[in-house]
């Protein structure tokens, strides 16, 4: 027998005719009370049993962080399955509804002690409701919705259904990221600054990439001069920022996280003008006619910028001169356009932006530059 009943002021949503639909908030510590994760596994007999998966500790970690946070606004709840046990006492008065939906007071039954089973499900929300459980700020609101149904395929079914929705396009987080000015999950962090640099190469007047950076943004009228992926552009920059190989690498402070923003974005225009200037047949034009400005050109000239820039100091008034200089070993070997690569024996639009083609480039780039260097030395 239960001898605690939880009570939570509450709309009963008129949504499904034979489901019960209420939504309501519980404190951070309650919802471990209240509800427990199925975990997908089988029983002796094989059958399946459950349907989350297995936690996610750094995506709870990162939650975690957030939760601890002096300011937080988390409108992310939960979607839990309530028991049929659950009362719901409509307020009284002809004002408790709407036709939509009755506000009123739910009644949750608790186990009468900590080891017994808990009265609801989480069927959405399992990595939220672990760092929740963990969180100091205890008193937290969370919003909740709930639905009453105990049988297992009602539960199963909504959790496919909110889980298979699909996710967001990545470019699209990339370029809203610029404009989050909250802290962010570790993934995200990383992701920032790249795409505030993108965003500054795309606008500003000095950066030979002005106007051709494609992005979810990007106007109809645009797209025609926009002939670069963001993407490849941002992977570009996150590898430099995140190798110690890299050109950007040395104006990261790893002591208190802050970064040399100005240096990079100066590396990053003085480099790729001097790619624009020595390849100008190949500069801005569509993809289908030039590899330099497909993905695989961005990302494998951006490998090769960490090997060139990493000698050259971008405050010298001769660095732009300096850049040309040593792209110029290259340009001979170099078919962005049209013909043959030599030694990779692939004609020039039939490089891709994969992960082979990509590392393939690269080293054919580097090691000409290495053996070019060495002949010129």
């Amino acid at each position: 027998m239960t001898s605690t009943v939880l009570k939570r002021r509450a709309l009963r949503v008129e949504q499904h005719p034979t489901i019960p639909l209420y939504v309501f908030t519980l404190a951070a510590e309650e919802v471990y009370q209240v509800a427990d994760v199925a975990r997908i596994s089988r029983d002796e007999a094989g059958k399946l049993i459950g349907y989350q998966r297995p936690e996610k500790k750094q995506h709870v970690k990162q939650i975690l962080e957030y939760l601890d946070s002096d300011e937080v606004l988390f409108p992310n709840g939960l979607i839990l399955a309530l028991p049929s046990t659950v009362r719901f006492k409509s307020s009284p008065g002809p004002g408790s509804s709407d036709g939509l939906c009755t506000s009123g007071t739910l009644e949750i039954p608790l186990p009468d002690s900590p080891d017994a089973p808990r009265p609801a499900w989480i069927v959405d929300g399992q990595q939220r409701s672990l760092a929740l459980a963990r969180t100091r700020n205890t008193r937290l609101a969370v919003t909740i919705a709930g639905f009453v149904a105990e049988d297992l395929e009602t539960q199963r079914d909504q959790f496919l259904r909110v889980n298979t929705v699909s996710p967001l396009p990545t470019n699209l987080v990339t370029e809203l990221l610029p404009e989050v000015g909250t802290a962010l999950p570790t993934k995200l962090s990383a992701r920032k600054l790249p795409s505030v640099l993108v965003e500054a190469l795309n606008h500003d007047k000095d950066s030979p990439f002005r106007g051709l950076v494609r992005r979810p943004s990007t106007t109809a009228d645009q797209k025609a001069d926009a002939v670069v992926t963001d993407n490849s552009l941002t992977t570009a920059i996150q590898e430099s920022l995140n190798s110690p190989s890299g050109a950007f690498f040395p104006y990261k402070n790893l002591s208190n996280g802050t970064v040399d923003t100005a240096t990079i974005r100066q590396i990053l225009v003085i480099y790729w003008t001097a790619v624009r200037d020595t390849f100008p047949e190949a500069w801005g034009l569509p993809a289908t006619q030039s590899r330099l400005m497909h993905g695989v050109g961005i990302r494998s000239m951006g490998r090769l910028m960490d090997r060139v820039m990493m000698a050259i100091d971008p405050a010298s008034p001769r660095a732009l001169e300096q850049a040309r200089a040593e792209l110029a070993l290259i340009a001979p070997h170099c078919h962005w356009t049209k013909g043959r690569w030599p030694d990779l024996n692939i004609p020039w639009n039939e490089l891709q932006n994969n992960p082979r083609h990509i590392s393939t480039l690269s080293n054919y780039l580097l090691r000409i530059y290495v053996q070019e260097k060495a002949k010129a030395a």
